[in-house]
């Protein structure tokens, strides 16, 4: 059904030159198509990945709130653990594997389809062995944390649950690279599925081993390391049995010019680990606060409702990531440049109505996770730094997602340095510690770090020349795709005519 947006528009073809971009758009109609056309195929991609990733992250949120009804003491020291620990590590792994977007996007757009398997053969190497080097930080999480001044009780469960989740870890070496091979090619919808039937068996796990097996933080780091697994397998053999184009069986193929892919998966992982690190800090800096408990189980609790927000933008993220290396792929400049500006306009006006949600029932949120009045309180005060931190990260992950999807990681990854840890930080720290403003002293100065690096971006974003873009995107492919591509096809048409 053809949609209103199109009216005055007779055919889509009237849009769309001959190489498959857009023809330079004169007139609000034709606006208003172009708006339609990209909006669809947008949310045709990002609405399956972000409820798949929204899935994912209700595994980390429900395990707090279950964990949370145990006590004030638990709530804290599972938080700790799955947004310190386990955010360092997710952040590198997730940052590992963020090359496949680039690289896999861009030859599924260049028809180089049975590309992918290689390159998500040589993912899964990379990660296993990254995972060797997380291990430590696992293993010593109590006095890790202890250094990092946190309470010596929270230290200990933190640490204890951190120990016990280690075979989750090692399920990411396969679910990252597993997951990035399939929406490279927009098969999304299995993730979303898959996504949905492993928290519902985390939910129903938690409960049996929380409160029948009565196994406390033990039982859901248990729960943890089960339905990881059951993700991670779950896609693996859907890619193995039902990707038969894109994944030819096993290759020593992947092994060939590793190093190429490992600079750019390096490129990846500092850019994504600037940014997931950064929000991480801000619960170590507050566990060293007065009434830390407190403090850090009324932060955690923000930080969790902002993570759902955070998860849908990462959809968004992926969906612009693999809309911006499929059309560079193709060799579209107007195709990327218009989805860009359309997926950010669209992700700004739901961070708006998100803080606007929040400010509205300020003073329940904080009710699906603890019983405690005193928690309450201190979440409804924080709710005006959460409203203004949804807005922010509207539209931080979108931008990123065209940086991972165009191959500039490395930009955007000084950008992220110079913005969260040379300004934000510091700000932070002298607001919240120095200054004695607490916890909202340390969350208003790494907002304003927050804001410069998405000003930053933005003035990025605006003078990106796309029709250099598409030129490097087949030199890309062959510096760090390896050896394998250099045999193929010509990877894109010739680009077209510079930009209105």
């Amino acid at each position: 059904m053809e949609s209103p947006l199109l009216s005055g528009v007779d055919n889509q073809q009237q849009l769309i030159g001959v190489d498959g971009d857009y023809r330079p758009i004169n007139g609000l109609k034709e606006w208003r198509a172009v708006f339609w056309i990209e909006t669809v195929k947008l949310w045709e991609i990002g609405g399956p990945i972000a409820f798949n990733i929204l899935c994912q992250y209700g595994i980390y949120s429900i395990t707090v709130a279950f964990c949370g009804h145990l006590g004030a003491v638990q709530l804290s020291a599972v938080s700790v653990a799955l947004n310190v620990v386990g955010t360092f590590s997710f952040g590198f792994m997730l940052g590992m594997g963020s090359a496949l977007e680039t690289l896999c996007g861009q030859a599924f757009g260049a028809g180089q389809i049975h590309m992918l398997g290689i390159y998500t053969q040589r993912s899964m190497v990379i990660l296993l062995f990254s995972t060797l080097f997380l291990l430590p930080i696992y293993i010593f999480a109590t006095p890790l944390l202890k250094l990092l001044g946190q309470e010596h009780d929270m230290a200990v469960l933190a640490g204890k649950f951190a120990l016990f989740s280690i075979p989750e870890l090692f399920s990411l070496a396969v679910g990252i690279p597993t997951s990035k091979f399939l929406q490279a090619q927009s098969k999304v919808g299995v993730l979303a599925c898959i996504g949905f039937v492993v928290l519902l068996l985390h939910a129903f796990l938690l409960w049996l081993f929380l409160y029948v097996f009565n196994l406390g933080i033990n039982g859901a780091a248990l729960v943890f390391n089960i339905t990881g697994w059951a993700n991670a397998i779950a896609q693996f053999v859907y890619v193995v049995v039902w990707c038969k184009d894109g994944w030819t069986g096993w290759s020593l193929s992947a092994l060939n010019e590793i190093w190429a892919f490992v600079r750019l998966s390096v490129a990846s992982a500092v850019m994504l680990c600037l940014e997931i690190w950064y929000m991480m800090s801000i619960i170590v800096l507050t566990g060293q606060l007065k009434d830390a408990v407190i403090a850090v189980g009324s932060l955690s609790i923000c930080m969790n409702i902002d993570g759902w927000e955070a998860m849908l933008f990462i959809g968004i993220n992926a969906a612009i990531s693999v809309r911006v290396s499929n059309e560079l792929g193709l060799g579209r400049p107007r195709a990327t440049k218009y989805s860009v500006y359309i997926a950010v306009f669209q992700s700004l006006i739901i961070g708006i109505f998100c803080m606007i949600s929040v400010l509205a029932v300020r003073n329940h949120l904080a009710i699906l996770y603890t019983n405690s009045k005193d928690l309450q309180r201190a979440v409804a005060d924080l709710a005006w730094l959460l409203g203004i931190t949804m807005v922010l990260n509207s539209v931080q992950p979108v931008i990123s997602g065209v940086a991972i999807g165009g191959g500039w990681q490395g930009l955007v990854a000084y950008i992220n340095l110079g913005s969260y840890y040379v300004f934000g930080i510091p700000l932070g720290y002298t607001l919240g510690s120095v200054s004695n403003f607490g916890v909202v002293g340390l969350w208003g100065g790494m907002i304003a770090g927050l804001a410069l690096q998405t000003l930053l971006l933005s003035f990025v974003l605006y003078r990106i020349d796309w029709n250099k873009e598409v030129e490097q995107s087949a030199e890309r492919l062959r510096k760090w795709g390896g050896q394998d591509f250099e045999s193929e096809k010509t990877l894109i048409s010739e680009p077209t005519k510079d930009l209105p």
